[in-house]
């Protein structure tokens, strides 16, 4: 059957192509995508062609199709699976699927991702565990699952320890300090989310980032009287123009944070969170470089006194993204908080290509839907070009102008791409 994706020729090439999909094997799976996140990773991906390790060097021969935070309908069952998955079943992709080569869809595959409006699963990610059964109706959740298991990933990963006892204590500190560095963006909405609703309970959370407006709609989505009200401190701070270490250490009285999380490749918020570390405090770098020889300077003398050490993941494990399904679907989290544009598939590139410079939130795109990448706050303005915005800007206002599965609902049957 013909499929339409997005796929990566080369450096820096990529286009909306249609193929012809081959008839899936006996241990496939054919999927019709309904919902696709947007990341970063897949720009420096498409940014580096063949020079990225994901990618193959074959790619311009071979494109592959890019969208790895993506989920959907199963069409078709190779019949050796007919056992195990149905078609009409619900579906979210893993897509770290822990192989030697670092092959994983949205990277490495001619007929796997997610920007897609059909894909072929392969056996190798149903070996792997990495087709997820989905009880839930709402696809944007499902698919943003994905960025949000890499989260639960980063704040599984940091760890404490006890001396001479010769275990980490894995997480962050229950009840701790934790600072979140350059958490203005999408990945710093989800960490907030989960710092607060997930089951570690932070005593102080600090969100730190140089864009106002950007910490500004953190606050209106995390209001502090509200974290204050559950026992939590939730401190903003924007560090531009002043002492931001000294202006950190007074929200803990000058002791240190117990855990920082760094979300921006930037040498001195490498420092800076250095810096903060308390006893026994765990820097996560979340953020990824695309410079394989990026570094900064850490103080040595506290990683052997005070035993501060780094750690640093990426994505998320089976496990992480089953907890980001599971908290949504019981309404704990919602990582649709993170979302701040929509668009279809012919969307994608444009998207893709002008993402470093990107300033609004995740991306959502939808691969069977005809639209232009439209803000969600810009829905309103554009009624009189088309009134089915005007629907959508009446839905999304009636659930605090975030996007949600009404949206979802109206978009998929009134903007359907012929």
């Amino acid at each position: 059957m013909k499929a339409e994706a997005v796929f990566i020729h080369g450096k820096n090439k990529v286009k909306v192509d249609v193929v012809e999909l081959p008839d899936i094997g006996p241990d496939e799976i054919l999927m019709r995508v309904v919902s696709s996140s947007m990341c970063l990773s897949t720009y420096k991906a498409m940014s580096l062609g063949p020079e990225h390790k994901r990618v193959p060097d074959d790619v311009a021969e071979n494109p592959v199709m890019t969208g790895h935070e993506f989920a959907g309908v199963v069409e078709q069952v190779g019949h050796d699976l007919s056992d195990d998955y149905r078609p009409g079943q619900n579906i979210a992709i893993q897509p770290a699927m822990g192989l030697p080569s670092g092959y994983s869809p949205g990277y490495s595959y001619p007929y796997y991702g997610g920007d897609a409006t059909y894909t072929i699963i392969p056996k190798i990610a149903i070996d792997k565990g990495c087709v997820l059964p989905y009880e839930g109706t709402y696809f944007a959740n499902a698919s943003l699952a994905e960025p949000m298991s890499c989260i639960i990933g980063a704040f599984n990963a940091s760890y404490h320890t006890e001396q001479f006892v010769y275990e980490h204590q894995m997480g962050i500190r229950e009840n701790g300090k934790l600072a979140l560095l350059g958490c203005g963006g999408a990945m710093g909405i989800g960490a907030i989310d989960y710092a607060l609703n997930g089951p570690y309970k932070p005593r102080t959370i600090v969100a730190v980032d140089v864009n106002q407006e950007r910490l500004d709609r953190l606050r209106s989505l995390f209001p502090p009287e509200e974290a204050q009200a559950r026992g939590v401190q939730l401190v903003y701070l924007n560090p531009t123009g002043i002492d931001a270490r000294k202006e950190l250490q007074d929200v803990v009285e000058n002791k240190g944070f117990d855990d920082v999380m760094v979300f921006a490749a930037h040498q001195g918020l490498i420092e800076l969170a250095d810096s903060l570390l308390g006893k026994d405090g765990c820097l996560n770098f979340f953020a990824g470089p695309t410079d394989r020889s990026f570094s900064a300077n850490l103080n040595f003398y506290n990683v052997h006194y005070e035993s501060t050490h780094i750690a640093g993941t990426s994505g998320g494990s089976r496990s992480d993204m089953q907890e980001s399904l599971d908290l949504s679907e019981k309404g704990k989290m919602n990582p649709s908080l993170m979302v701040t544009h929509i668009g279809g598939l012919d969307a994608v590139p444009g998207a893709l290509s002008g993402l470093p410079s990107f300033a609004g939130g995740k991306i959502l795109a939808y691969p069977h839907v005809k639209m232009a990448l439209t803000a969600i706050e810009d829905f309103a303005s554009m009624v009189n070009d088309d009134p089915r915005y005007g629907h959508l800007a009446k839905i999304c206002s009636q659930h605090d102008n975030l996007w949600n599965e009404e949206a979802e609902r109206y978009l998929l049957e009134a903007f359907v791409r012929a």
